[in-house]
């Protein structure tokens, strides 16, 4: 079995999978000075017969060592996750490899980050650390089925770095 150690998740390292939602870098203040406004930090893709939707998500948080058995993408549309806790979640991706994903990758959140997923990227599914495992969703609400899901022959091993 291969061992993956995480990561810490920045943008940089995230940009070939997605966005990482997080208030930093520029920003204009907004409400009398009393709020900083990070604008449009997700390029949020729903195609042109689906619209955007926000759903809330209850996970049973994991702990580690974590098994890696399954990944899923949503050919159709990005998808965000948005924590409701200041608790670090792992963020697993995989680039594609000719319609299969690749060797995974593994992040943690510092705790106030949240990611969006672009269209077709492979992707763990949520994974929180902790207690409550609530999340906001925003993803594509359409016609269509919107999600393939792969089961890896041998499963990797998540380790914390």
């Amino acid at each position: 079995m291969t061992t993956i150690r995480t990561e810490p998740l920045t943008q940089a390292a995230f940009a070939p999978f997605g966005d990482v939602l997080e208030a930093s870098g520029d920003f204009r203040l907004i409400n009398q000075g009393f709020c900083q406004r990070h604008h449009d930090r997700a390029h949020l893709d729903f195609g042109t017969d689906a619209r955007a939707g926000i759903s809330i998500f209850k996970a049973v948080p994991r702990q580690f060592p974590y098994l890696l058995d399954l990944v899923e993408r949503h050919p159709d549309g990005s998808q965000a996750f948005v924590p409701m806790s200041a608790d670090p979640f792992l963020v697993i991706v995989a680039p594609d490899e000719g319609g299969r994903p690749g060797t995974p990758r593994a992040f943690v959140t510092n705790g106030i980050q949240g990611v969006n997923f672009h269209r077709n990227t492979w992707h763990g599914v949520l994974t929180p650390l902790a207690e409550p495992g609530l999340f906001a969703v925003i993803d594509r609400i359409g016609p269509t089925p919107n999600l393939e899901e792969f089961p890896f022959a041998e499963p990797y091993l998540i380790t914390p770095a």
